[in-house]
């Protein structure tokens, strides 16, 4: 097994190696290749040999020679190796590393990170592509990590470059009018990375850690490019308040504890400190986004002592001005939660009810459920066990799916509701916990 120290810098070299062989050679999807080998030889060497002088130096190296080496032995791109080959100086190829430069690191990780987000890929193709080559990881990690075949996310990863290629896109950042919506779609990107690690939408287990880690590490490393964005702030707060419960929300078989259930001394302190002095540093330099809202509205809930204690009216002012910045139906639906709680059920329902039509929503388990929180809240048992049971038949998450057929059992047998069991509204997307 790779010592976790190696492996950590490996991912952290990751992006700035790949940027510098775009940026030398173009070619996104050889250099990608080459890369993964130069990392799959250092991953082997390293823990032997001990660490090279200059290790981006090293890898970059490699990575050039695997390159090379491939270019070499396709009879096919000989031609273009030959054109490649003399445009390269051969100082570039045997000297010392020309990639020392820290503002060039800044300008390529950025370029790459914008180049995975190319708004021709989807979302899916853009994760996968992201934690591929910004995040380092490899085919098989990313595979497992979303529970799909090896052979699947490596076909998803071969067409997502190639629609970056087709689609024309070059390496550079974009020009200023451009920067800001692709801006927001790598923090969509990072966000649903984290968000499937936070709560897994399909497979027997609720959360996958090492995806929210990844999310985590990318994005502290995103706002080390781009300190002056309270975006960027925003959401690595958002991350941290939210990740901070994680420890809180499983119970010893492995099952989902609702937030009003969870031992909230087993919430990470750290963490919760540094999210909340990141969002109170952030929220104050205007152009409030809708990432600092939710880490405020996070905060919120952290901070509270007990259940009882959540300051509701602040997180349902919130809910409002996140409505008017970022609409959205599950931000509605949370809003919803928060009309429950501080004017009461019955108000929840009446506002849940305008999302009925919403064809994104309303067959979507986690509007049921939200709905047959609220008809627990407002007495109706019979009906909010049917929608629990209509909520667990769609889920994908089985413990989700458990949780909520428990929840209606519960109901069924006639248990003393607990008040405020479903709904943490940490943001854009409505959990249980």
């Amino acid at each position: 097994m790779i010592d976790p120290a190696v492996e950590d810098l490996l991912r952290e070299l990751a992006p700035q190696v790949l940027g510098a062989l775009v940026r030398r050679y173009g070619m996104f999807d050889a250099c990608e290749d080459a890369v993964q080998e130069a990392l799959l030889a250092a991953s082997q060497k390293w823990p032997v040999d001990g660490l090279p002088d200059n290790p981006r130096g090293w890898l970059v190296t490699v990575g050039s020679h695997r390159l090379l080496d491939e270019l070499r032995s396709e009879s096919a791109r000989r031609r273009r190796e030959q054109a490649q080959w003399l445009a390269t100086p051969q100082s570039a190829l045997l000297g010392a590393p020309a990639d020392a430069d820290p503002a060039a690191d800044r300008d390529d990780s950025l370029s790459l990170l914008f180049l995975c987000c190319h708004p021709a890929l989807s979302a899916p193709s853009q994760i996968a592509l992201t934690l591929r080559a910004v995040g380092g990881l490899s085919t098989e990690q990313i595979a497992a990590a979303f529970l799909v075949p090896q052979a699947t996310m490596a076909q998803r990863i071969s067409r997502a470059k190639a629609s970056v290629q087709a689609a024309g896109a070059t390496f550079a950042m974009p020009d200023v009018a451009d920067r800001d919506a692709r801006l927001r779609a790598v923090l969509q990107v990072l966000y649903l990375v984290f968000n499937e690690g936070y709560a897994t939408t399909t497979g027997p287990d609720l959360t996958a850690p090492p995806l929210s880690n990844e999310a985590i590490r990318l994005t502290r490393w995103l706002r080390r490019l781009l300190p002056d964005d309270a975006e960027v702030a925003g959401l690595l707060a958002l991350m941290l308040l939210t990740d901070a419960r994680r420890p809180a929300r499983t119970a010893a078989d492995g099952g989902l504890v609702p937030l009003a259930e969870q031992d909230r001394s087993r919430w990470d302190t750290a963490m919760i400190a540094e999210g909340v002095a990141l969002v109170s540093e952030a929220l104050p330099r205007g152009n409030v986004g809708p990432y600092q809202l939710q880490a405020a509205i996070a905060a919120v809930h952290d901070e509270a002592a007990t259940m009882a204690a959540t300051d509701w009216p602040q997180i349902l002012a919130l809910y409002e001005l996140l409505e008017r910045v970022a609409p959205s139906p599950a931000v509605t639906m949370n809003r919803a939660v928060a009309v429950g709680h501080v004017i009461g059920p019955s108000s929840g329902l009446d506002l849940l009810a305008t999302l009925d039509a919403d064809p994104r929503m309303r067959d979507h388990h986690r509007l049921l459920a939200t709905r047959a929180h609220l008809l627990e809240q407002s007495g109706d048992r019979a009906a909010a066990a049917a929608a629990f049971r209509a909520a667990a038949a769609r889920a994908t998450s089985l413990p989700e799916r458990h949780h909520l057929l428990t929840r209606a059992a519960g109901l069924d047998e006639g248990r003393a509701p607990s008040p405020a069991r479903v709904s943490e509204t940490g943001g854009g997307s409505a959990r249980y916990a």
